[in-house]
């Protein structure tokens, strides 16, 4: 087994200062560090328990297929917030049949993103 040591989400967006405003701003992630300049420019968020780095620039979106979990402690105050700032909301929040309470937004490139509440009586809250 590899002894991993740290990680992190690497991100090329088409457009990176429209995506730097929206992780940024509309998100309100804190930057972790940043590094270079002009278009090898990079931002490093703080996502909880990981990174997430946004870097270069892609001339096409990321994989359909490419998503971001979120964990949040309240997802409706969080969905209140976000579509106060104009925020793409995909689906708003509900409990789904696994305990979690889910709403789903989309980044600039249509980067999927679940923002995520766990209820305090669902089993991630515990450890046996």
């Amino acid at each position: 087994m590899v002894h991993v040591l740290g990680s992190r989400v690497l991100l090329r967006p088409t457009d990176p200062e429209r995506s730097r405003a929206f992780y940024g701003e509309t998100l309100g992630l804190a930057i972790h560090r940043e590094f270079g300049t002009g278009p090898e420019r990079g931002t490093v968020y703080f996502l909880g328990g990981g990174f997430l780095e946004l870097s270069g620039r892609a001339e096409a979106p990321p994989s359909p297929g490419l998503r971001l979990w979120l964990q949040v402690e309240d997802v409706h105050a969080a969905y209140e917030e976000l579509r106060g700032r104009d925020t793409e909301v995909l689906r708003p929040p509900r409990r789904e049949p696994w305990g979690l309470i889910e709403m789903w937004i989309a980044d600039p490139d249509g980067v999927r993103i679940a923002v995520v509440e766990v209820p305090s009586d669902h089993p991630l809250r515990f450890r046996p």
